[in-house]
């Protein structure tokens, strides 16, 4: 039985801002400042990597067709000219065309976000419904999708549009925030439906949030295969997963932080970590459902950290050569940092906030942290969040990162990487050895006390195999199967080396981070 559920609403101050549900027409310089406020607060990993803010500080132009908004993105001085598009009526195949232009790379079947950035695309007035016609993102950056509905995209029958996913992004996607979104299907695969929110070859630093997807045999993946593992740092929170068989989401490679979300009736497998894949997955009310955690058809297993969440009424499956179900008591079997701040909400008070806050046309409410909804206040700047972590102990050290003043070698380099990219405090560059095994260090001028160090790869988690060792003695400080956050011995050193012994793929070492508690 679903447990009862106090809410209480408080005025607060929001992360969003916009008029989207009160059907006000916004003059431009007015729409432009309250879509950049909007694209201000984005969350999770889409707030990492520089940030995502779409087209925050561009001009703003209304759409009320496909067409319409392939002409904005046209019109624009350049690929990358800020541009926010306000949407408003039903955008079908009927009226969406294919639009030229320097600017824009479009198409007929689906909106095309292709090698573009700095865009948003926002539902305002009465709302806007993309209907059996999807959005395709694709070598693209900072772009916003907020409060639309994406319904009954085909990839077979008729109409098809984008492979049969609402929302698809692939090849070398950077920082997308899909926010306030309902997307929903009527069906799964033999009614020629596909996935509902996708993310393929090297697609990273995304947020889905405050959104709904139901009635499809498919809620979403990151990885389009078992070796596709260029893809990650994805966040999922606030959203309900309503009616799906499977895939919520499908994990293949990457991290993937969950928290927050609602899912009723996963008639299959709910979050399906695998292929080296790394999921936190925090304080999510789970319901009536069927498998709703682990690592399913296959033998490549992913790995979890659970906490704080409810089980409601969910069934697990017998375990087998390629069916390993969390439950039906899920323990964390891996460590995941998070290096942003968030607020989480008690499990016990998700169904209620979420079916406040989620999906399109709600009032852009969101969660204060407290189990409270609330409305966005275009006059109120966003605060800061409360960093939040549910478990006992840290999962990342804290203090100075040491790093960030030390020089940096190696065994060997692939083209095009640095070994200074380690110390670099930038999630989106990275060193990667000339073959599958090498190392890299970071060292000082003068002995450093240190005993923490936390590796963060950039894509995917291809190291299966590291050593950490002291260079100036070579004594083994540490070794493992999988990066994230390490603890050894208080050592004085000036000179700190990662040596991956093993791997599954390319290693991109992101960070080599280390602190002195």
């Amino acid at each position: 039985m679903r447990r009862p559920v106090a809410i209480r609403l408080s005025a607060a101050t929001a992360t969003l801002a916009l008029a989207a549900a009160t059907g006000a027409a916004l003059s431009a310089s007015a729409s432009a400042s309250t879509a950049a406020a909007a694209a201000s607060g984005a969350t999770g990993y889409a707030s990492q990597n520089g940030g995502t803010t779409g087209g925050a500080g561009g001009q703003t132009v209304r759409a009320t067709t496909g067409t319409a908004i392939h002409q904005a993105l046209c019109s624009r001085a350049s690929s990358t000219t800020p541009i926010i598009i306000q949407v408003e009526g039903t955008i079908n195949h009927g009226n969406t065309s294919k639009v030229s232009g320097g600017s824009c790379s479009t198409a007929a079947d689906k909106i095309e976000l292709k090698q573009v950035s700095n865009v948003t695309i926002v539902g305002v007035g009465s709302g806007a419904v993309f209907d059996q016609l999807g959005i395709h993102i694709r070598e693209s950056s900072n772009i916003v999708i907020q409060n639309v509905t994406v319904r009954n995209v085909k990839k077979s029958g008729s109409p098809t549009s984008n492979g049969g996913d609402a929302i698809g992004m692939e090849s070398d996607v950077r920082n997308v925030w899909v926010d306030h979104a309902t997307l929903e299907a009527s069906g799964g695969e033999a009614e020629g439906f596909d996935g509902l929110f996708d993310m393929k070859d090297n697609t990273q630093y995304v947020t889905l949030s405050y959104s709904v997807l139901r009635n499809s045999g498919r809620g979403g993946l990151i990885g389009s295969s078992e070796t596709d593992r260029s893809n990650g740092y994805v966040t999922f929170h606030h959203n309900l997963y309503e009616n799906i068989d499977s895939r919520a989401p499908l994990l293949r490679g990457g991290i993937a932080h969950i928290y927050n979300n609602h899912y009723v009736n996963l008639t299959k497998s709910g979050i399906n970590s695998r292929a080296g894949a790394k999921a936190r997955v925090d304080n999510n009310y789970f319901e009536d459902s069927r498998d709703v955690l682990g690592t399913f058809y296959t033998d490549e297993a992913g790995s979890w950290q659970v906490n704080g969440n409810i089980f409601d009424n969910v069934t697990w499956s017998e375990r087998a050569a390629d069916n390993n179900p969390a439950g039906p008591n899920p323990q964390s079997n891996t460590s995941v940092s998070i290096p942003y701040s968030y607020a989480l909400d008690e499990a016990s008070c998700v169904p209620g906030i979420v079916s406040q806050t989620a999906g399109a046309n709600k009032g852009l409410r969101v969660s204060d942290g407290s189990c409270s909804a609330q409305s966005p206040d275009p006059t109120t700047p966003t605060p800061a969040p409360t960093p939040t972590d549910p478990t006992p102990t840290p999962t990342g050290p804290t203090g100075t990162n040491l790093s960030l003043t030390a020089g940096a070698d190696g065994s060997s380099k692939a083209s095009g990487t640095s070994y200074g990219n380690v110390r670099d405090g930038d999630l989106g560059t990275y060193w990667s050895p000339a073959g599958a095994t090498g190392s890299v260090s970071v060292k000082w001028d003068a002995a450093t006390t240190v005993s923490r160090a936390v590796v963060r790869e950039a894509a995917g988690s291809a190291v299966t195999a590291w050593k950490l060792v002291n260079a100036d003695t070579g004594a083994v400080l540490a070794s493992g199967s999988s990066t994230g956050a390490i603890s050894f011995p208080t050592t004085s050193l000036k000179k700190l080396t990662f040596q991956i012994t093993g791997a599954s793929g390319t290693p991109r070492i992101a960070e080599l981070e280390t602190y002195a508690g």
